[in-house]
């Protein structure tokens, strides 16, 4: 493989899924970069290799997590993955956010039967706890912070969904925040905390453009909406403590950000977009995986000294084997050159940020064999096959 520069620090992965004190790991990157094999990989290691007791936590709704470790199926509850060595006394589990049913899960917890039924019946509760935009990063958060509180696993690797998204994730205490203290929520809140029916109350603070509202949503949605809100009103308190305390997880020392990319230049952009978001936020940035690097074993041999050897070869008049592989072998090595070129473009802007660099597979991976294959190439046990 065509490395990098010998400045770049090298991301030592074992050593992070080693150390007792990293009990959160975040795989955020683009899509289609290898980010749910990857964390897939990473739990794999960690269980096996490092016998700690790991959940893999994946928020985007794709099959491909479930597919590889050998489950027919993943929802909102761990479930043990089968054929994981245990000699060192790990184990892994797998989940995928199920974000209405965490939601389901938070209101039952922090209210009574009664407020719950009330609660789950309303049509605005039904629509944002399935749809609702912000909802799956917030609910995110939630599981994350549950899984945490329980003390139950030694590791916690969340995949995030493609990073604009995974931004979201990190951005859902704020949002909440702030939707917690609009004036259109105080508003709605005040009916019930004063006891006013909600038109007599909003007809005294908005007069002729309450009237309009009502005519255009109807009486029975400012309603329901109005329902809704109160019935949640005793849970936001809990909502916006639970999601701070779990941000400032993700800025403790236990947390680490792993950025995952690809050697294509959205796929860099895209990482290095975090990391300055990761930066500002002062949060853990452990490190840059670097996924489909290109390369030979021959890496010695240049493309030029190839292309050269291969036109020699074919001055002779003769078509010939080896000149047709001096040619493949030019095409990889100027493959591998512009790929490390690519990846220049983040190292050089963020050069104390470590990085590992994984080599590209022939096949996708589909199991646990090879996500263990993926585990070796992370510590730089196979990158040079």
């Amino acid at each position: 493989m065509v490395p990098l520069t010998e400045d770049t620090p090298r991301l030592d992965v074992d050593g992070l899924l080693a150390d007792p004190s990293t009990r959160i790991i975040v795989c955020c990157g683009a899509g289609g970069v290898g980010k749910t094999t990857t964390a897939a990989a990473l739990g794999v290691r960690a269980a096996e290799v490092h016998g700690r007791r790991t959940v893999v936590l994946t928020i985007d709704p794709a099959r491909r997590l479930a597919q590889s470790m050998g489950l027919s199926e993943l929802d909102n509850t761990p479930r043990q993955v089968k054929g994981i060595d245990a000699e060192n006394g790990g184990e892994l589990h797998a989940m995928m956010l199920d974000m209405k049913r965490t939601f389901d899960e938070v209101v039952q917890q922090h209210t009574t039967p009664q407020r719950a039924a009330e609660i789950f019946a309303n049509p605005f509760y039904q629509a944002m706890s399935s749809t609702f935009s912000g909802t799956q990063e917030y609910m995110a958060m939630e599981k994350l912070g549950q899984l945490r509180a329980t003390d139950e696993w030694d590791l916690i690797v969340v995949d995030t969904p493609p990073s604009r998204s995974a931004l979201d994730f990190l951005d859902a205490p704020a949002r909440l925040s702030r939707f917690l203290d609009g004036r259109m929520l105080r508003l709605l809140l005040a009916p019930a905390r004063s006891g006013k029916s909600m038109f007599s109350l909003v007809t005294a603070s908005f007069g002729l453009f309450s009237r309009a509202v009502q005519k255009v949503l109807g009486a029975q949605l400012l309603t329901d909406l109005s329902g809704f809100v109160s019935a949640l009103d005793s849970m936001f308190g809990g909502f916006r403590h639970r999601a701070d305390e779990t941000y400032r997880i993700l800025q403790d020392p236990q947390t680490a950000f792993l950025l995952v990319a690809a050697p294509e230049r959205d796929a860099v952009r895209e990482a290095a977009y975090f990391a300055e978001r990761l930066v500002a936020e002062r949060m853990p940035l452990a490190g840059l995986v670097l996924n489909r690097m290109h390369g030979s074993t021959a890496g010695e041999l240049s493309a030029a000294r190839s292309e050269q050897a291969a036109a020699a070869l074919a001055a002779t008049g003769e078509q010939t084997m080896t000149a047709d592989a001096l040619l493949v072998h030019a095409a990889l090595m100027r493959q591998a050159e512009r790929e490390v070129r690519v990846a220049e473009t983040f190292t050089d802007s963020f050069p104390a940020v470590p990085t590992v660099s994984v080599t590209a597979q022939p096949a996708d991976v589909h199991d646990v064999d090879g996500l263990r294959t993926i585990g070796a190439l992370l510590v730089r046990l196979g990158d040079e096959a």
